[in-house]
């Protein structure tokens, strides 16, 4: 049985061949709509249960048509309708119950540890679908994105993040050593990667540089990434961070500094982080990256399963 929950923990080898089968199974439905199943129907009888704990749009609507298109189901729960938070029912009870009604638990939460704890109590595989460190399926996703439209290995490119230092940042940082590609970060100085993940590329010796001025993290850049400069974990003064990032706003200007076929990605859902006029131009690939979240989602479930 095999998990889904940060990418330093799984092998170079598997997220290369998560990829890889994303990459062939994409191909293969260029003919089907979103609801006809794969003709492999690999996933027969699966049930997927899923949890969120936090708001979601691409991962609730990618993970259910993943499953689908693989031709098992899916069942969302809502926290406040189990006793895990309403009756006071522990985390190894619930796990004991959702291991002998489903095939596979993906938990987006607020919680690392509560990630963590199901894990322990689970006997099927949990998938991570966001937590407050990490964000695996989103940056596997974007990784297959660039591949895709570069045309080449991303350990061929010149990767650069501008924003703020959270979860995706960390899964970003996380990839950059297991696909070996050079990493350059833009963010104010009190705004950068926290000391768990500044041990992490310190014991990797990975090529990552950070930098408080936001063209030199975008000269020479392939791709330029961002996220939403205010997120869901934001608890501290709102204002004053906007304030900082200000001068880190992603416009035209600061693009001229990346190559010339840069293309820009997002996440989403969008902030005052990126100009309209550059989310809106042919270097923006956010569509494409938000549709590729359910084919390497697919190959995902295909992991933990097998």
């Amino acid at each position: 049985m095999k998990h889904f929950i940060n990418l330093r923990d799984i092998p170079s080898k598997d997220l290369k061949k998560i990829l890889k089968d994303a990459k062939i199974r994409k191909k293969a439905r260029q003919k089907l709509s979103n609801l006809e199943v794969d003709r492999d129907v690999p996933l027969k009888g699966k049930l997927l249960i899923q949890m969120f704990e936090k708001s979601s749009l691409r991962t609730r609507l990618s993970f259910y048509l993943s499953i689908k298109q693989l031709g098992g189901s899916t069942l969302t729960l809502r926290p406040d309708e189990l006793h895990l938070s309403k009756g006071g029912e522990s985390i190894e009870d619930t796990a004991k119950i959702l291991s002998n009604f489903g095939n596979a638990f993906m938990l987006r939460t607020d919680d690392d540890k509560k990630l963590l704890e199901f894990k322990r109590h689970l006997s099927v595989p949990v998938i991570n679908g966001l937590s407050p460190s990490s964000h695996p399926s989103q940056i596997l996703s974007d990784i297959f994105t660039v591949e895709e439209i570069k045309k080449k290995p991303i350990s061929k490119l010149n990767i650069t993040w501008i924003g703020d230092s959270n979860n995706v940042l960390n899964s970003l940082i996380e990839a950059s050593v297991k696909f070996s590609f050079k990493l350059k970060i833009g963010c104010p100085k009190s705004y950068r990667p926290n000391k768990d993940i500044m041990r992490y590329i310190k014991y990797t010796k990975n090529k990552i540089l950070i930098f408080n001025d936001p063209k030199k993290a975008a000269n020479g850049a392939d791709v330029i990434f961002s996220d939403k400069v205010i997120s869901m974990n934001d608890k501290g003064d709102k204002i004053k961070k906007l304030i900082n990032f200000k001068k880190f706003k992603i416009n035209k200007k600061l693009l001229g500094y990346a190559k010339k076929n840069c293309i820009f990605l997002h996440c989403l859902p969008r902030g005052t982080e990126v100009d309209e006029k550059v989310f809106a131009s042919n270097q923006s690939k956010v569509w494409e990256q938000a549709s590729n979240r359910v084919h390497v989602q697919k190959s995902i479930l295909l992991y933990c399963f097998w």
